[in-house]
């Protein structure tokens, strides 16, 4: 890399672009092949991944959407915890077969092995948990209340999306003016930080207009 460089973003973007070059071993073996850039989709482009489907349960969501969600992310066939369920169980199985008993005062593999038995269990219950939890979601009203009563109960949100991360810009509505493209298009700002900072909506206002919940499908469980 120079060591002068005529203004300090380039000199920044030359420095980003070497330590993904170290990254990819391609700086010292000396190739040129190019750098490889992963493309992060927007979540309202899949909606039914787990960045889509953090998006679409926004604070102005329908509780049979709500509901559709959890089920959704907990089937039993494709539902993403159920799969991260079995991914953990593979990884118990894998240390299991690395297990050896020879040494009854140092087994490290064996200690790794009670940790993703635990964590498997834990998921496990985990699933449990939300199927008895979505029928009660389904009963929520769809009325925000008062937000005095929010303050007895703790946001549990953390991590933001990586667009709400970035500041993506809203998404233009469409002709269709769909509740669903509205909660898009709300998304795209949401986070746990603006959830916070977020005031009433007019009652006029079409982010928070009411709609009709999609029918929910069948449980596969």
């Amino acid at each position: 890399m120079p060591e002068f460089y005529p203004s300090i973003g380039e000199a920044i973007g030359a420095a980003m672009q070497h330590n993904i070059r170290l990254a990819h071993g391609s700086e010292t073996s000396g190739s040129d092949k190019p750098l490889q850039v992963r493309h992060l989709p927007h979540p309202s482009s899949d909606p039914y991944s787990v960045p889509g489907m953090i998006a679409r349960l926004t604070e102005t969501a329908e509780p049979n959407e709500v509901a559709g969600i959890v089920e959704e992310i907990n089937g039993a066939l494709v539902g993403a915890l159920p799969q991260l369920t079995e991914l953990v169980a593979a990884a118990a199985d894998w240390t299991r077969v690395r297990l050896t008993f020879d040494d009854p005062n140092h087994n490290p593999a064996f200690e790794t092995w009670t940790r993703l038995a635990a964590a498997h269990g834990m998921l496990l219950d985990v699933q449990e948990q939300l199927e008895v939890a979505e029928d009660g979601i389904a009963a929520c009203p769809a009325e925000r209340t008062d937000p005095r009563h929010h303050e007895m109960v703790n946001v549990l949100r953390t991590r933001e999306l990586l667009s709400d991360v970035l500041g993506a810009g809203p998404v233009p509505p469409t002709a269709d003016g769909t509740a669903e493209t509205n909660r898009q298009r709300a998304a795209r700002t949401s986070s746990p930080k603006a959830v916070t900072q977020r005031t009433t909506s007019p009652v006029g206002s079409a982010d928070a207009a009411p709609s009709t919940p999609p029918p929910r499908a069948p449980r596969t469980r």
